[in-house]
C-alpha cells in the first residue's frame, strides 16, 4: 500500500484505504475461524475442563499436568503407530509419482493418450475417505472378494480365511495402501508440472552430451524440482500427522489389532468425545508444535545453501 493521492477538484483523495477495506474479510474470517480458536485451545491445554455425567468441571488451572499425563499414556505409541503409517504410505507415493511424472514428461518415450492417464491416475483422489475404507472393508472382510478368490485358487479354505483386520501387518499395510492409492495421483500431477516448468535447453544439453534416462532425471530433473519435492514432503507430514479417516473407519474406531492403528487424531477425538477437553487441548498443542518443529527441519535440510567450507572446497576443486 502505497498510500498514493490523487487530486481532484475538492482535494487529495487517498485510494490506499480501499485496499485495506478488501482485505479486511479475511482477516475478520481469519481472527473468528482460525486465531481465536487457536487461542482457546492453548490457553484451555493449563486447565482442568471435562464433563462428569451431567456436571462441567472446572475450568481449574492446573499448569503443565495435562501434557504430563499425556507422556505417561499411551501418547508416544501413538505417536509411533502414525509415523508408521504414514511413512509406509508416503514412501511408494513419492517413488511412483517421481516415475510417473518422469515418464510422461519425457518427450524422448512419445507416450500417447497422456490425458487419458492422468484423469485415471487423479481419479482415486476424487473419493471420499470414507468411501474408500468402506471398500476396503468389504473386500478383505473374512467373507469378502478377497478371501474368495484365494478359496477359488485353491490358497486358503474358507473355513480358515485370511483375517486381514486381526493382523498387525496387514492392517497397517491396507492403510498404507488406500492412502498411497488416493494421493498419489495428485502428488504425480503437481510433480509433472515441475517437471514441465525446466528450461527444455537443460534436457537438450544433457542429451547431447549423451546422457541416458537415469543420468538425466538425478542430474537435471531432481535438482530443478527441489521446491516442489518440499512442498509435497511438507504437505504430506502435516496430512500424516492428522490421520484420522481412514484408520477410524476400517477399524471403527478402536485402533485395532491391539491399537496399532491408532493415530494421533483418533487419540485426540476420543478425548473431545469424552468432553475432557483440558487433555484435548494439551495434545491439540502437541500436534502443532511437532508439526511446525518438522516442516521447519525439512525445510531448512532441503533448502539447504552451500555453506561457506563448501564454497570454499569446491572453488579449490576448480583451480
Amino acid at each position: 500500500m502505497s498510500g498514493k493521492k490523487i487530486r481532484s477538484k475538492g482535494g487529495a483523495v487517498s485510494y490506499a484505504k480501499w485496499g485495506y477495506i478488501f482485505i479486511l474479510p479475511f482477516f475478520l474470517a481469519f481472527a473468528i475461524f482460525q486465531l481465536i480458536p487457536l487461542a482457546s485451545t492453548i490457553y484451555y491445554s493449563f486447565f482442568e475442563y471435562y464433563r462428569s455425567g451431567l456436571k462441567i468441571i472446572g475450568p481449574n488451572f492446573v499448569g503443565l499436568e495435562n501434557y504430563k499425563s499425556l507422556f505417561q499414556s499411551d501418547f508416544l505409541q501413538y505417536a509411533k503407530n502414525t509415523f508408521i503409517l504414514w511413512i509406509a504410505g508416503f514412501i511408494p507415493q513419492i517413488v511412483v509419482s517421481l516415475i510417473l511424472a518422469a515418464w510422461f514428461t519425457d518427450q524422448r518415450l512419445k507416450i500417447k493418450g497422456k490425458q487419458f492417464f492422468k484423469v485415471v491416475i487423479y481419479m482415486p483422489n476424487l473419493i471420499m475417505a470414507s468411501a474408500f475404507s468402506m471398500l476396503f472393508f468389504a473386500l478383505f472382510s473374512d467373507i469378502g472378494p478377497v478371501n474368495g478368490f484365494l478359496a477359488t485358487i485353491g490358497a486358503i479354505d474358507l473355513e480358515h480365511p485370511v483375517r486381514f483386520f486381526a493382523s498387525v501387518g496387514w492392517t497397517r499395510t491396507l492403510i498404507a495402501l488406500m492412502n498411497f492409492l488416493m494421493w498419489f495421483g495428485n502428488t504425480t500431477i503437481m510433480l509433472m508440472a515441475a517437471v514441465m516448468g525446466i528450461s527444455p535447453s537443460l534436457f537438450e544439453a544433457a542429451e547431447l552430451d549423451g546422457a541416458n534416462h537415469r543420468q538425466v532425471f538425478f542430474k537435471v530433473t531432481l535438482p530443478n524440482i527441489k521446491p516442489i519435492l518440499v512442498y509435497v514432503l511438507i504437505t504430506s507430514l502435516i496430512g500424516g500427522l492428522q490421520m484420522y479417516d481412514v484408520p477410524q473407519i476400517l477399524t471403527n474406531g478402536s485402533g485395532n489389532p491391539n491399537r496399532s492403528s491408532m493415530t494421533l487424531l483418533m487419540f485426540l477425538n476420543s478425548h473431545l468425545y469424552s468432553k475432557n477437553f483440558g487433555i484435548a487441548g494439551a495434545l491439540s498443542v502437541i500436534l502443532f508444535v511437532v508439526s511446525a518443529i518438522l516442516c521447519l527441519i525439512v525445510y531448512f535440510s532441503l533448502n539447504k545453501e552451500d555453506s561457506p567450507a563448501t564454497s570454499k572446497h569446491s572453488k579449490k576443486r576448480k583451480h
